[in-house]
């Protein structure tokens, strides 16, 4: 049973607009990755989900398959299952079925994307209600008045909370307690700390699928901002910050560049570069102090034989 939000209007999203010309005019170049996002991009992402090198999501969803019944036992019937950034949500029906909710309330700011994948889901699980929110969770959001009064279980899986960083990501976490409530649960998919060139295999793979991801944030901005940004000055670079315990994707002036974008002028030496994604990684230890710190007390965790990646649940502190 699919039921729709009223969502807001065509144009170009001012959010975007503001992030990009800031982004593009300090020092060092940055952008946020949330604007990786347009249909595009949410269709290349899930193309490099399904990579060889790119562990994070099939680790994840053997996670989800194996450990329904603890679930079960742990989270209980009847909740509101919130996804934050819910993309194609192709994990989440192992959860759905395990628990037994009472609505499912998917959040992505890709509008299109996200109302298909929801009407997908909707008609696998045709008794569940199914409401699809449109919006950046990053931000202000209100939740839909139909899972009013029913106890809710955040999920955030794929490890998108190392996209951020911390003291971002602990006034995220802060905020999804705030919204969710002080019976809330949450099941959060959390990255580990491992082999270098295990890491940056998986953001740089042999197909370029994730270079395509990257570069598909110049064709955005110049179709969206009326940029006349060179998709081929640029080259994806990932690297692995050891100090800071994170890969960093960027976008790499191949030769000196100029460019408008929204009307401003940017210009670009040769190896500067665009930094337009972390990806954090965590500890066993870290990713505990990081939900404390952000309201939630950890119940229980569940990893992969390898070590690779972390599925943790955690009840409102």
């Amino acid at each position: 049973m699919l039921l729709t939000e009223d969502m807001t209007a065509s144009g170009v999203d001012p959010a975007f607009r503001r992030d990009i010309l800031a982004g593009l005019a300090q020092s060092p170049k940055a952008t946020p990755p949330i604007w990786f996002y347009d249909r595009r991009g949410s269709e290349l992402f899930e193309a490099i989900t399904d990579l060889p090198e790119y562990y994070p999501t099939r680790t994840e969803t053997a996670l989800l398959e194996r450990h329904g019944a603890d679930f079960a036992a742990s989270i209980g019937p009847g909740r509101a299952v919130v996804e934050f950034g819910a993309g194609s949500a192709r994990k989440t029906p192992h959860l759905l079925r395990a628990i037994a909710p009472a609505a499912y309330v998917p959040i992505d700011i890709s509008g299109d994307f996200l109302h298909a994948s929801s009407a997908a889901l909707a008609s696998a699980f045709p008794g569940l209600p199914v409401i699809p929110l449109v919006g950046d969770f990053n931000g202000p959001l209100a939740l839909p008045a139909a899972i009013d009064g029913l106890p809710r279980l955040g999920f955030f899986p794929g490890s998108t909370i190392g996209n951020m960083e911390p003291d971002a990501a602990v006034d995220l976490l802060r905020a999804m307690r705030r919204l969710l409530g002080d019976d809330a649960m949450l099941l959060i998919g959390m990255d580990r700390i491992k082999d270098r060139d295990r890491l940056i295999a998986a953001y740089d793979d042999k197909a370029g699928v994730t270079a395509a991801f990257n570069l598909n944030l110049v064709t955005r901005i110049n179709r969206e901002l009326g940029g006349d940004m060179p998709v081929d000055g640029f080259a994806h670079r990932a690297v692995w910050n050891d100090d800071k315990a994170r890969i960093e994707m960027h976008l790499e002036a191949v030769r000196p560049l100029y460019f408008q974008v929204a009307g401003h002028d940017f210009t670009m030496d040769a190896g500067e570069t665009i930094h337009t994604e972390s990806s954090h990684k965590y500890g066993p230890r870290d990713n505990r102090l990081l939900l404390r710190a952000g309201s939630w007390e950890p119940a229980e965790a569940w990893t992969d034989a390898e070590g690779l990646f972390s599925l943790v649940l955690a009840r409102a502190g």
